[in-house]
């Protein structure tokens, strides 16, 4: 007996270890498949006590497995080129974890976005590619972040650890997308100058108040110095719309040109939204560093980076991103991109059940299912039925999707 989520479960995860290139003996492959099942079926805490209470092994086997590395880039990517339809980009964002104690690796002060300040703890760099046409983000792979103190003995600041992390891999991020979004804090000449030395457009949020510039496009009178470059400031407040192109986007006017950016010293393009709420004008400028891209791609591109976000939110939620209590680097890493790993694997199965119709994606009602099951194996197990015989079919299909809102 196996209910139709965990066996696809099953497939997906078993599909992308098939491709990875770095060799697994059949012991690994059998622990990554069975933890990734773990996190998206035990409720409440995750963490190696109770890994090894829900599964036929130690506490101690994941502890010392979890100290190997997976290559969860190449892992991710094989599940994002066999899902992924639509056009794509690179996702990247700063996620705070919170954690106490002294002895853990990396410990330090960092942005949290929750709770809009700084906070003692842990974070981790994270790497998604987004389908914009299908409003998806699946995990790539997630980075400790090391803290400020560390990285200065190191003479590197928080940008260029980022800046690091993507070089490391820029190669394989390549083959995804050209094209990396991000919030507002990586709209910095560095950061920017660095992501297009690497083959990479960078499109990002300029804060309201901008240095930027127009540019002269008029005739060069004869004489000698400099020809003109620049034709003045650009008051943001108000737009000239004789220098801007106008268009809708989602029934909402915005406006575009190619601009000289004074902080980023290069030329972008921009893209000015002002978005009406409850008769209040808010004003956001996105911007790409590919000043021939197509301005709705620029905006849909953008709109779609928060989908990385709801990918820490549905793992903070569901399967134990925080909850990981290890003092090695590498086991931390492991926990990190296991607990993301499972909430792709569960996005993948709802999409493919759900290619023609609008339901949306619930991570609760997917580890509920997980979770029946796993309970429901146990009655089997300890009381000897038989699942598949006609009189209990029905039961058990009652019981697998037991307290599901769209049983």
């Amino acid at each position: 007996m196996k209910n139709q989520v965990h066996k696809q479960f099953y497939s997906i995860i078993m599909s992308s270890l098939d491709k990875c290139s770095t060799p697994l003996t059949k012991w690994r492959r059998d622990f990554i498949l069975e933890t990734l099942l773990l996190f998206m079926s035990i409720p409440g805490r995750i963490c190696f006590l109770q890994l090894g209470r829900y599964s036929r092994f130690s506490e101690q086997r994941f502890r010392q497995q979890f100290e190997k590395r997976l290559d969860f880039m190449e892992f991710n990517s094989h599940l994002m080129t066999q899902n992924m339809t639509g056009r794509r980009a690179i996702a990247i964002d700063p996620c705070f974890i919170p954690k106490s104690g002294k002895k853990t690796p990396y410990m330090g002060s960092f942005w949290s976005g929750c709770s809009q300040s700084i906070k003692r703890g842990l974070e981790m760099m994270g790497i998604a590619a987004i389908d914009i046409d299908n409003r998806i983000a699946l995990h790539l792979e997630a980075v400790q972040t090391p803290p400020t103190k560390t990285l200065s003995n190191m003479f590197q600041s928080l940008l260029d650890w980022y800046c690091y992390v993507i070089e490391q891999r820029v190669d394989k991020l390549l083959q995804i997308s050209t094209i990396i979004v991000a919030d507002a804090f990586f709209a910095k000449r560095p950061f920017v100058y660095k992501v297009r030395t690497l083959g990479f457009h960078l499109v990002s949020r300029l804060q309201n108040n901008a240095n930027l510039r127009y540019l002269y496009h008029g005739k060069h009178p004869k004489g000698r110095g400099r020809p003109k470059k620049y034709d003045g400031k650009i008051d943001l407040k108000n737009i000239d719309t004789s220098r801007f192109s106008t268009f809708l986007y989602k029934n909402q006017t915005c406006y575009c040109a190619v601009v000289n950016s004074l902080c980023l010293q290069t030329e972008i393009l921009i893209i000015v939204e002002r978005i009406t709420d409850k008769k209040k004008i808010i004003l956001r400028i996105i911007f790409s560093t590919d000043i021939r891209a197509n301005p709705t791609d620029v905006l849909d591109i953008y709109h779609t980076r928060f989908q990385i976000e709801f990918q820490f939110r549905d793992a903070k939620q569901a399967t134990g991103l925080t909850h990981c209590q290890a003092r090695s680097i590498n086991k931390l890493y492991s926990h990190f991109n296991f607990s993301l790993t499972a909430v792709n694997i569960a996005k993948i199965a709802h999409w493919t059940n759900h290619k023609q119709g609008a339901d949306p994606f619930s991570i609760a009602d997917t580890k509920l299912l997980m979770n029946n099951y796993l309970m429901v194996q146990l009655f089997i197990r300890k009381f000897g039925i038989n699942p598949n015989s006609k009189k209990n079919h029905k039961h058990i299909k009652e019981l697998l999707s037991y307290g599901t809102k769209a049983a």
